[in-house]
């Protein structure tokens, strides 16, 4: 699921991820110190990729000040970051904040593979929570489900909250011009949608297994996810995908933690990304 050829941007993150060290949740406020005013930008990048994996929302603001960073890898990492830190939870003012940054930022950036980051994170952004965007004739809403988990082991909440924000996301960044949210903020029934002359789709999925095997000081964490399309608001199932992975790491707790999160994520993109959105292109004749 890596790409072939890997941009010198994603190498950039790739190299500093693998030498920086773990940081701890108490670190927040020196780490966004760091991305602010390191010195060297290793340590700024550095300081920006612990933030991204400790997930905490009060870096959000450190992130949309390292957008006008010196350095593009900053820059880039910042934009990634902030696709997944805002969410639809997100405050109305901050989320407009961010948008306002990120659309600035865009018009000024000189590096095409920053800005190309920065364009998926923006479209990312917009789509979950969002304002809804025009609905006419041929358009195509997506009702994405709750998701549900079978796993033994793990937070099955967090998890299940994981796969719908990750088919959220992708949607956002991979299933233009397809849309997640209708005017007025509900869903839209067979007569809604029959006015405006548009489809429904509705897709959903189950994190079927979910295993760790530890050998020593290393760790195996394998997932499999299940994923269904159906048609909305019927929901008459027409398609069933399946997917797995698998991603090393030691035998810390938090680690296979955040191991079983990116397999997670990494089945769920591919799904819907290489298999969903594709069919329902073809369905809807897009």
């Amino acid at each position: 699921m890596r790409p072939r050829a890997p941009s010198v941007l994603a190498v950039a993150f790739a190299v500093v991820a693998a030498v920086a060290a773990p940081a701890r949740a108490d670190k927040i406020d020196d780490l966004m110190s760091d991305l602010k005013s390191g010195s060297d930008y290793k340590i700024r990048l550095s300081a920006a990729l612990s933030l991204a994996k400790l997930n905490d929302k009060r870096a959000i603001p450190a992130f949309v000040v390292a957008l006008t960073d010196k350095d593009k890898t900053v820059r880039g990492a910042a934009a990634v970051s902030l696709g997944k830190l805002i969410d639809a939870k997100t405050p109305a003012a901050q989320k407009k904040q961010v948008v306002t940054a990120l659309t600035t930022m865009i018009g000024k950036e000189s590096s095409d593979s920053v800005k190309k980051q920065a364009e998926k994170t923006l479209a990312t952004i917009n789509a979950i929570g969002g304002t809804a965007a025009p609905v006419g004739a041929g358009s195509v809403y997506i009702d994405v489900g709750p998701m549900s988990s079978k796993a033994a082991s793990g937070d099955n909440s967090k998890l299940k909250a994981l796969m719908k924000k990750t088919t959220d996301k992708t949607f956002g960044s991979k299933g233009q011009p397809m849309i997640l949210a209708w005017p007025g903020g509900k869903s839209p029934s067979r007569k809604d949608l029959d006015a405006k002359k548009a489809t429904g789709f509705h897709v959903d999925g189950t994190l079927t297994e979910l295993t760790v095997k530890e050998k020593g000081a290393a760790a195996t964490v394998s997932c499999k996810v299940s994923m269904l399309i159906a048609t909305f608001p019927e929901k008459s199932v027409f398609g069933f995908l399946n997917g797995g992975a698998s991603v090393t790491a030691s035998s810390d707790a938090s680690d296979i933690a955040l191991a079983s999160e990116d397999c997670l994520i990494a089945v769920v993109e591919d799904l819907v990304a290489k298999k969903i959105i594709p069919t329902i292109k073809i369905k809807a004749g897009l």
